[in-house]
């Protein structure tokens, strides 16, 4: 009897249709199973639905930005290596793009062959996380729909800014250890070229109205550091 092979299976998300279909096919010729998302909401859907072996993500979409999608595909479930793919070519994004934890970075053009052998590289590393567990990022009894960019508290329903779910997303993601102004800075708004912290302080009082936390249970402040949510409530 001959053994059954499984095929690497590969997200590819990019809005331009040829750079998609270059990927989708060398990849394809050497083995591997594509799948293309062209928006961050079919990546989403995607990744909740399945378990990809690993990522290849575009820093430019039309509904999204790399960085903020490479958040939600964390929270939505994802535990595969992901390479960003970027016309970018300056510094400040590439770092801003190992910094949130992505695998490796790549610009555009790319040698396709190259390409291929750094997510050889990521897969013999394995997954990212221990635990491949799909569902909704949740600590201190706050759950975030990655979907809808909402956030559940005590059975209701709090509506959230981009920057409010970005900034309480990162911190749900780090649930049970500070996070300093500074890699908020950076995981929200991409920089952290001043020490002037004042827009994090101004976000941090908005979330905490609107999940009514007067008390600071959810989101505490740890003086000379930042910001605490804690893994449980």
């Amino acid at each position: 009897m001959t053994p059954t092979t499984t095929r690497i299976q590969l997200l590819v998300v990019d809005d331009e249709v040829s750079i998609a279909a270059l990927l989708s096919t060398a990849f394809r010729f050497r083995g591997f199973d594509v799948t293309v998302a062209s928006t961050a909401r079919q990546a989403i859907d995607h990744v909740t639905r399945h378990r990809p072996d690993a990522v290849l993500l575009d820093l430019t979409l039309p509904d999204s930005d790399g960085f903020t999608l490479y958040d939600r595909l964390r929270q939505a479930g994802l535990a595969a290596p992901v390479l960003f793919l970027t016309a970018r070519h300056n510094d400040e994004d590439k770092v801003r793009g190992l910094s949130v934890g992505a695998d490796d970075y790549v610009t555009k053009p790319f040698n396709i062959n190259e390409l291929v052998a750094r997510v050889r590289i990521l897969l013999r590393r394995g997954p990212v996380f221990a635990t491949t567990q799909v569902g909704p990022p949740h600590a201190a009894g706050i759950q975030l729909d990655p979907l809808t960019q909402q956030a559940m508290l005590d059975d209701r329903t709090v509506e959230l800014s981009g920057t409010e779910y970005k900034l309480l997303n990162h911190l749900i993601t780090h649930a049970g250890r500070p996070v300093a102004k500074a890699d908020l800075q950076l995981a929200v708004w991409g920089h952290n070229r001043t020490h002037d912290y004042g827009n994090i302080e101004t976000y941090i009082y908005y979330l905490r109205r609107k999940l009514a936390d007067t008390e600071q249970r959810l989101i505490r402040t740890i003086r000379g550091v930042g910001y605490l949510v804690p893994a449980q409530s």
